[in-house]
């Protein structure tokens, strides 16, 4: 029995569900553009008890105050576009037999419906819990006059520089914020990003009675760095999708295409002769090269400049993912 496990967005999807629903009220993009680089710097910092990927409890607040609700999130994912190749990828593993798992950052409403539109069981998915509707009623006006000033503040210095983003909204979300019950709704969301996406692949690989170094991890960005380091680091498969550079360091090998189904031959490789077998094949598509935007594939490991395939992966990135290719 073979252990594989995606990521959502990116592999699976190629929105970003937060930033669309962001989207949804005026300067919401640009708020979230912000915010999703206030978690890059946080992440880099390594912050206390923060995982890359908080940023779905930062945005929290500011989607009560204007009145998004769960039927907005699940009404994006039923026009989410699929990644091309997904649904083929998928239909191939379950016809072999894989035993297929999500691990997503994204709020569940949006990650279950996409799994089951892909395929995969809503068990299989670990996802971040978000009680939208129930967290709404417990805040007031009062609360949200120090949304409304930050938003202001936010959209009078866009696009802003990094120091002023660390420190401005270092201030609001653990000083200022700390203060009011919207520091309570902080605290009731907690993203599967980072070592949470760990502990969940942990879960999920005792249950079947498998070890890290026997199962496929696919992901692209910095929420799923710390899962593909473990994998690898075990001696499994960590496969950076379509990666930026927060996400690419950290995999067995890469693969740069607008077609998830690529990864097809890799996969059976794995199936019959693990890792031995997958670096024999990939060194030879890397040496053959990929065409157009399909089919770019590096060995990674042990590899210490990875700006060729970089590069590569950021280009196809931004072919795949459009807006959502900026953020982290």
């Amino acid at each position: 029995m073979n252990v594989i496990c995606f990521d959502l967005e990116g592999p699976l999807t190629s929105q970003d569900n937060a930033y669309e629903l962001m989207k949804l009220f005026p300067g919401g993009a640009k708020i979230f553009e912000v915010i999703s680089r206030y978690d890059d710097l946080l992440t880099l910092e390594g912050r206390l008890d923060y995982e890359p990927g908080d940023t779905l409890a930062l945005i929290a607040p500011f989607l009560v105050y204007h009145g998004i609700h769960e039927d907005n999130i699940s009404a994006l994912a039923r026009r989410a576009t699929l990644t091309a190749g997904a649904i083929r990828l998928i239909s191939q593993l379950n016809a072999g037999g894989w035993r297929i798992f999500c691990i997503s950052t994204s709020y569940e409403q949006y990650a279950r419906y996409i799994a089951n539109r892909l395929g995969i069981f809503s068990q299989n998915v670990a996802s971040t819990s978000f009680p939208l509707d129930k967290l709404s009623g417990q805040l007031s006006e009062e609360d949200f006059r120090y949304l409304e000033a930050m938003e202001r503040e936010i959209l009078d210095r866009y696009p802003s520089d990094d120091n002023w983003i660390k420190e401005r909204l270092d201030r609001f979300y653990w000083d200022e914020l700390a203060k009011t019950r919207l520091g309570l709704l902080l605290e009731q969301v907690k993203p599967v990003g980072g070592q949470r996406k760990v502990e969940a692949l942990r879960s999920f690989t005792r249950a079947q009675g498998r070890a890290f170094s026997e199962c496929v991890v696919i992901g692209d960005s910095i929420t799923d760095f710390k899962m593909l380091q473990a994998v690898d680091q075990a001696g499994g498969l960590a496969i950076a999708f379509n990666a930026n550079e927060y996400a690419l360091p950290y995999a067995t090998i890469g693969l740069a295409s607008t077609h998830l189904d690529d990864l097809w031959p890799v996969l059976e490789a794995w199936k019959k002769g693990k890792r031995v077998a997958v670096e024999k094949l990939v060194r030879e598509k890397e040496k053959a090269g990929g065409s157009g935007d399909r089919g770019y594939f590096h060995w990674l490991t042990g590899v210490k400049d990875i700006n060729t395939p970089l590069e590569i992966h950021k280009r196809i990135r931004h072919v795949v993912r459009e807006e959502a290719a900026k953020l982290g």
